[in-house]
């Protein structure tokens, strides 16, 4: 008896160590549930905050990337037709100056309209 007394003492003190403070402490039953939920619910916040956030980034750049496109495309289509306009009234005056030269060269055919009367 005194054998075995003394083999399962060490073994109740340490259950007694382990398990005292748990059945000392005085907690609420629903603590972690409590906690879990607080952390859970200020998670949601947090995502909905960010999710919001990044909608109101992706809509601001996604217009202003339409406003830009809008504003190039007009840019380049004035900047096509004034240049389209400069060419034509290059060509327009090499075009005259061509007939200018043509009508003092014998032979062309400005030479000889210009001297149809």
């Amino acid at each position: 008896m005194i054998r075995t007394f003394h083999k399962s003492l060490p073994l109740v003190v340490v259950l007694t160590a382990l398990a005292g403070p748990a059945l000392a402490q005085k907690s609420e039953p629903n603590s972690a549930e409590k906690a879990w939920d607080a952390t859970k619910n200020t998670s949601e916040k947090a995502w909905d905050a960010t999710k919001s956030g990044t909608e109101k980034g992706w809509d601001a750049t996604k217009s202003g990337t339409k406003k830009g496109w809008a504003a190039t495309k007009r840019g380049t289509n004035k900047a096509t037709t004034a240049a389209g306009e400069a060419g034509d009234a290059a060509i327009s005056g090499t075009r005259k100056a061509g007939d200018k030269i043509g009508e003092k060269i014998p032979g062309t055919e400005q030479y000889d309209a210009a001297k149809k009367p």
